[in-house]
């Protein structure tokens, strides 16, 4: 068997040669960090885990959008003698919470006070959330003792 002769002109020269194996370096090199990227378990899951971060944030402030869009369309449908039965359960719960305050202040231990501080900044952030909530709780409250 006898080889095919090959042309001079049909071979590669040393320039084309030279840009072959740079492509392929180049190409080796897009392997090589595309693998270690799939490799690093720690920096996927810290990725992800800001995806979901932003996710839930996103979700989380679209909840809140729609709650007060609720509430405003609950405020509007609320008869005004339940507005005004509401107010003054709202200001009787007020004060029995000064005087539970003033007696825990008194005789909790430190401890307590502290989760219980913690309680009422987080009902001070999320007084939207709670209101709406509260109004809802009427609605079917309403809603339960008419339907009787």
């Amino acid at each position: 068997m006898t080889q095919p002769s090959r042309d001079e002109s049909d071979a590669p020269g040393p320039e084309e040669l030279r840009e072959r194996v740079e492509q392929t370096r180049h190409e080796l090199g897009m392997t090589i960090e595309a693998l270690a990227a799939k490799a690093d378990v720690k920096a996927r899951a810290q990725e992800q885990a800001t995806e979901v971060t932003k996710q839930a944030a996103r979700k989380a402030e679209e909840l809140k959008a729609e709650a007060s869009q609720t509430a405003a369309r609950i405020q509007d449908r609320i008869p005004d003698p339940v507005k005004d039965k509401a107010a003054v359960a709202a200001e009787q719960i007020r004060a029995k919470a000064a005087q539970a305050t003033d007696l825990l202040q008194d005789k909790a231990p430190e401890p307590v006070r502290q989760k219980a501080a913690e309680g009422a900044r987080m009902a001070r952030e999320n007084r939207t959330l709670l209101l709406t909530a509260a109004g809802v709780a009427v609605l079917v409250w309403l809603a339960t003792r008419r339907s009787k």
